[in-house]
């Protein structure tokens, strides 16, 4: 341990970097590693780079093992840094420390988020009882660690655990915070002379951090301590809040160069972001008083007429005109905003002078571009000052326009656009005047971006403007004045006004016609060429946000709207990143590589032609930066480009696939030998991609590389476990008869039952890739392992159940029981059950299969129809005791599903490409380890793995069909029949029977087959194909007193049978359906019916007769209701079928109302079947 100091300073350096990284992770498994790693941060004689390395260090491991499944931290370190921590910060807080008390404030949010109450539950009172009166050293370091605590309840949803949580905090730490706060004040208001400037400044730096915690205990809902209070803070006279505003001592008030903002400024800057949380939250709050006139009064006095111009000043100036927008847009306070005479002074007095470009913003421009565009943009990424909380950074000049904005959005367009445009013409008649001046520039660039802002209704940062001001001509004023500047030849106009018309297109790109867009795109092009970096990069990004535009869910351009000039735009973009030449300069620029991708992604195959030298200078670019990853972006969309050019290029010339081969082993095969884990998993993602794309046999590089995916050191990096799993299904979709024969797949298994199923965080990846063995690997193959792999999933289910795993276990049964694989059946899943425990399945059955089948998302529904149909029809284990019991409610489960047919049939016109056009990684902030960096580009489109399956209600009728024909014994109809709570009467069958009829050919008596259905759920009854005419006969109960029939459609002419008409229920049964009980007497009718006639007599009411509500009269659910048909084949005119049927009777056959009623050809006739032996009618026997 004793070499801890030099592993960190050997981390700092990028040659060593790779091995001290190990050594201290090698370090970092062994106990007592954290509590001594925690002894070296808090070492003052130590060098202060190794200090905040090993905080660092310190913070990451909390992250990454706090609670980790495979080497969690050990439970008596654990309660060695709780019980060690607080004190910790409290000797932390001098004011050299604050990096390092940074870094150990966020491990303590890390530890809490875990462990707080539960098993830190005296944290709370160990920060209160360490609060001090008069030692601001030790508050600064107690403040800091609750507002870490704290903070992350700004972005939490809301929930009855959080506010447990919440309140838990409340009862102990609202009162004396508040105390704290009323002291704090009074000795910063009071100034008591002979205290020191560094004293001062201390109860400041706590003063900061009591508002930010204030914010942190408000955010979610107001505290009854706090709105007692109200008065206090937020009074229009004399509230501490207000007083804030106006609190600036001039010892405290720093440099005007300086860029860090003073402590009075971040005090007033988290004061207006708490008021601009009340305005959304608590407006009724603050309407009980002058409270939001008194703080624009505050704001008005702070940033009016220009003043506060330095940097430092950035985010007070920038959250008070937040704030100004905010209450604008609440409309609480219209009467505030609504004149032109104010209108006209908020923008000359706060919107000018904030939206013209100040002078450290154009060294910026020229300096250091990259931040440039990124503020400019407003993209993550970007960094700022402290009091913005959980609101993104915005410049100055965003947070003007923002109150333009606001205004034109609120209902005051007329006069805001008037007042406005006098300032804008004034800009534009300034530059035209002056164009030969130096300076002359700006105020056109201030003109173009107050239009910008007054022109603007809506938008968004991934569309750009989705609404405009009516009284504003975008295009007309593009024409007139942007048009010029984008065209320009350069140098002939400052820079930054072209950057001012590539980012005019970029603001409004979706108000423009694809025409106009198609028009622009060659000059933007252009700019590509130029030597400034905001203007190309700007370029890039308009070019790219351009090309992902869509209307509706289909992109607006297609490869052959750029074809044409997609070759060359790549060149020129690869041009500019393979320019700067060292690892980090060319990684920096990610928006030329993301619209790289995107080019690529637009252009599709017509890139075939160069393919190869456009993959070989992405190699190449690869190879450079893979000396030193440095932005996770950039990353992400070079992997993603040579996917998406494999993808469409192999796609258009399956020959090219070897060319991609011989490109990227070498490299993929240098990132694995060298652990590059940044890299690793999109190198698994493209491999696999690889893989999948071969047709004939696999090539022997691909087998050489199977054993290294095997071995456990693969699976330690947790990003890399999806792309393992997607190369090892592809291993066994492509070469599965090889792994058989190597038995390679029994390490698979290995993996599966060892790594990723005792995983709650990789179960799901286990259970796909334990899918893919079963689907391919042979039954026969996998038979000596399926029971040890059904006791990993039961000892799973057993010690660390989730609603989770539940689902993926569940979804694997009925998986294994869907596909077709021959010799893999439901007995063949059922019998390694039984195999553990005899009768085990019917407990599985019942307690995980049949309740986890309603909760099935609906892309998954199709597959358990299937699964679940088979189980039924194909199990001999189902009809035999016990799991026949449970029977008929797994068939009632099923049979719910058919309730929404919409979820049960795959698109075929499916786009296998849909999943690209949302690539979009802008907001990708996490980092290297913490993630899966999925490659869009590498996925195919989902595959239905029941494709052999068209309908899954046709489905079960023929199985149905099948089993009972193939075993005339078979128990479904007992099964069917069993009427919970009606156990005094025996089972009833229900019988109708269709066959063609014709007056000279009898009907024949061969029964080809017998199909079983659930009715009043939705599962239709289909014939066979012999009887065409008869497209569907399914009887539905609507529950409102009648029974409709459920036609063909209108273009299949057919025969559909409409049903007798049944009385009203006085009760319906579970299922609102009312349906008559064996004994009632019920009018028989049978008519034809054919589709294409007026479908109006489906509508007719039923009669309800007096005395059917007395005297055996009462209503069952829909699953008590069943129904047995059997279609018999015959020769003749299959134009008229004869239909006979039998509803209700009681058990000995008395009270059935036989009918027989021949009309339009169609014989009909109900009766009863009877139940005793010895029943000499020609339908079924009981036991059929």
């Amino acid at each position: 341990m004793s070499q801890l100091p030099s592993l960190f300073l050997a981390s700092l350096n990028p040659q060593t970097r790779k091995q001290a990284e190990q050594n201290l992770h090698s370090f970092s498994q062994q106990p007592g590693f954290l509590p001594l790693l925690l002894s070296l941060v808090l070492e003052p004689s130590q060098d202060r780079s190794v200090r905040l390395a090993a905080s660092v260090f310190f913070k990451n491991v909390i992250k990454s093992k706090w609670e980790d499944e495979d080497a969690p931290v050990q439970e008596v370190d654990k309660a060695s840094l709780r019980n060690d921590l607080v004190p910790a910060m409290i000797a932390l807080s001098g004011p050299t420390d604050k990096p390092v008390r940074a870094q150990i404030a966020e491990s303590i949010s890390l530890i809490a988020s875990n462990d707080f109450p539960d098993q830190w539950p005296d944290l709370i009172d160990r920060l209160v009882n360490s609060l001090s009166h008069t030692n601001y050293s030790i508050n600064v370091g107690v403040l800091q660690t609750a507002h870490s605590i704290f903070r992350p309840w700004r972005a939490a949803t809301r929930s009855d655990a959080l506010f447990a949580v919440i309140n838990n905090v409340l009862s102990r730490f609202c009162k004396p915070f508040l105390h704290l706060f009323v002291h704090t004040s009074e000795l910063l208001f009071t100034n008591v002379p002979g205290d020191a400037t560094s004293t001062m400044e201390l109860r400041a730096q706590a003063m900061v951090l009591l508002v930010e915690t204030f914010y942190d205990l408000t955010c979610q809902d107001l505290p009854p301590d706090i709105e007692d209070a109200h008065a206090q803070f937020f009074g229009p006279d004399s509230g501490l809040l207000l007083r804030f505003l106006t609190w600036d001592p001039p010892e405290m008030q720093g440099e005007p160069d300086d860029i860090t903002p003073s402590l009075p400024s971040q005090i007033k800057t988290a004061i207006l972001e708490i008021a601009e949380l009340y305005i959304k939250l608590y407006p009724e709050t603050l309407q009980s008083s002058a409270s939001v006139e008194a703080i624009v009064r505050g704001v008005w006095d702070l940033v009016g007429s220009g003043k506060r111009s330095s940097v430092g000043d950035d985010g007070l100036v920038s959250q008070s005109l937040r704030f100004i927008s905010t209450a604008i847009r609440s409309g609480h306070y219209r009467q505030l905003f609504s004149s032109k005479d104010t209108i006209s002074s908020l923008v000359q007095g706060v919107v000018v002078p904030n939206v013209g470009l100040r002078e450290h913003e154009i060294e910026q421009f020229e300096d250091d571009p990259l931040e440039y565009i990124r503020l400019d943009l407003s993209l993550p990424g970007s960094s700022g000052g402290l009091g913005l909380g959980a609101h993104d950074v915005v410049t100055r000049r965003q947070a003007a326009a923002d109150v333009l904005r606001a205004l034109v959005s609120s209902g005051l367009e007329a006069e805001t656009t008037e007042v406005a445009g006098v300032w804008i013409g004034q800009g534009l008649q300034e530059y035209a005047n002056n164009k030969d001046k130096e300076d002359s520039w700006k105020a056109k660039d201030t003109a173009v971006y107050l239009l910008t802002a007054v022109a603007t209704r809506g938008s968004t940062t991934q569309h750009g403007v989705t609404s405009t001001n009516a009284l504003v001509d975008v295009v007309q004023f593009f024409s007139d004045h942007v048009f010029q500047d984008l065209q320009a030849p350069a140098g002939s106009v400052h820079p930054l006004l072209q950057v001012d018309a590539i980012r005019f297109l970029y603001t409004f790109r979706t108000q423009l016609t694809k025409q106009q867009l198609l028009s622009v795109l060659p000059l933007l092009v252009q700019h590509l060429a130029s030597e400034n970096y905001v203007c190309y990069t700007y370029a890039a990004i308009s070019i790219e946000r351009i090309l992902f535009i869509k209307r509706g869910s289909q992109l607006l351009f297609s490869q052959a709207d750029v074809y044409e000039f997609a070759p060359a735009l790549i060149d020129a973009l690869l041009r500019k990143v393979e320019q700067p030449g060292t690892p980090e300069k060319i990684a920096e620029n990610d928006y030329l590589m993301k619209c790289i991708m995107r080019v690529i992604i637009t252009a599709r195959s017509s890139l075939a032609a160069g393919s190869d030298k456009t993959l070989g200078r992405l190699v190449a670019i690869l190879g450079i930066i893979s000396k030193n990853p440095s932005n996770p972006n950039f990353d992400q969309y070079i992997f993603e480009s040579m996917s998406a050019l494999m993808r469409f290029v192999v796609a258009a010339d399956p020959s090219s696939l070897p060319m991609f081969e011989q490109s990227l082993f070498g490299p993929f095969t240098f990132i694995l030998q060298q652990d590059i884990d940044q890299y690793i998993p999109y190198v698994f993602q493209l491999l696999a991609q690889m893989l999948e794309l071969q047709t004939a046999d696999i090539p022997a590089a691909y087998r050489e590389l199977l054993p290294f995916l095997l071995t456990p050191a693969s699976w330690q990096q947790k990003g890399s476990i999806p792309g393992l799993v997607k190369l090892l299904k592809a291993f066994l979709a492509r070469d599965s008869k090889q792994m058989v024969a190597t038995r390679q797949y029994t390490a698979i298994l290995a993996v599966v039952q060892q790594r990723l199923i005792p995983s709650k965080l990789n179960d799901g990846w286990g259970f796909e890739l334990l899918e893919a063995v079963v689907q391919y690997i042979p039954p026969s193959d996998l038979r000596q392992y399926f029971r040890a792999i059904i006791v990993t999933l039961l000892t799973r289910l057993q010690t660390s159940k989730t609603n989770k795993y539940v689902y993926y276990f569940v979804h694997f049964l009925l998986f294994a029981m869907a596909i077709n694989v021959d010799g893999l059946t439901p007995d063949y899943v059922i019998g390694a059950v039984e195999e553990i425990q005899p009768n085990l399945w019917s407990q599985i059955l019942t307690n995980f299969v049949v309740p986890q089948i309603p909760k099935m998302p609906t892309k998954d529904r199709k597959l358990v129809a299937v699964g679940m149909t088979k189980l039924l029809t194909q199990s001999a284990v189902m009809l035999q005791e016990p799991a026949v019991q449970a029977w008929p409610q797994a068939f009632q489960a099923l049979a719910k599903l058919f309730s929404e047919p919409q979820y049960l049939t795959k698109d075929k016109d499916e786009d296998p490409d849909a999943g690209l056009t949302v690539i979009d990684y802008e907001e990708q902030t996490a980092g290297y380890q913490a993630a899966y960096s999925r490659l869009a580009a590498s996925e195919t489109a989902s595959v239905d793995p029941v494709a052999y399956v068209r309908d899954p209600r046709d489905f079960l009728g023929n199985e149905l069909a099948r089993a009972s024909k193939a075993n005339p014994r078979a128990q479904f109809t007992s099964i069917l029949d069993q009427r919970q709570g009606y156990k005094e009467s025996k089972p009833t069958l229900y019988h109708l029977e269709i066959r063609p009829y014709s007056d000279r050919t009898p009907p024949s008596s061969g029964i080809s087959e017998t199909i079983l259905c659930k009715l009043l759920l939705g599962v239709p009854v289909r014939e066979p194909p012999a009887l065409n005419e008869l497209r569907r006969v399914t009887l539905v109960g609507t529950g409102l007193g009648r029974l409709e029939d459920v036609g063909v459609p209108e273009a299949l002419p057919g025969t559909l049978l409409e049903p007798a008409k049944l009385p009203v229920l006085p009760s319906p049964g579970p299922a609102g359906v009312a349906v008559p009980l064996p004994g009632t007497p019920i009018p028989a009718a049978i008519r034809s019916y054919d589709s294409r006639k007026e479908r109006s007599t489906r509508d007719e009411k039923m009669s309800s007769p007096r005395g059917f509500e007395e005297g055996g009269m009462g209503a069952i659910g829909t699953e008590e209701l069943r129904l047995l048909i059997r279609v018999a084949d015959g020769e003749g005119d299959r134009r008229r079928p004869e239909v006979s049927g039998v509803w209700g009777g009681d058990e000995r056959g008395e009270g059935a109302v036989r009918g027989n009623r021949k009309e339009n050809g169609l014989n009909g006739s109900f009766k009863y079947l009877g139940q005793e032996e010895g029943d000499d009618q020609e339908e079924l026997s009981k036991e059929d």
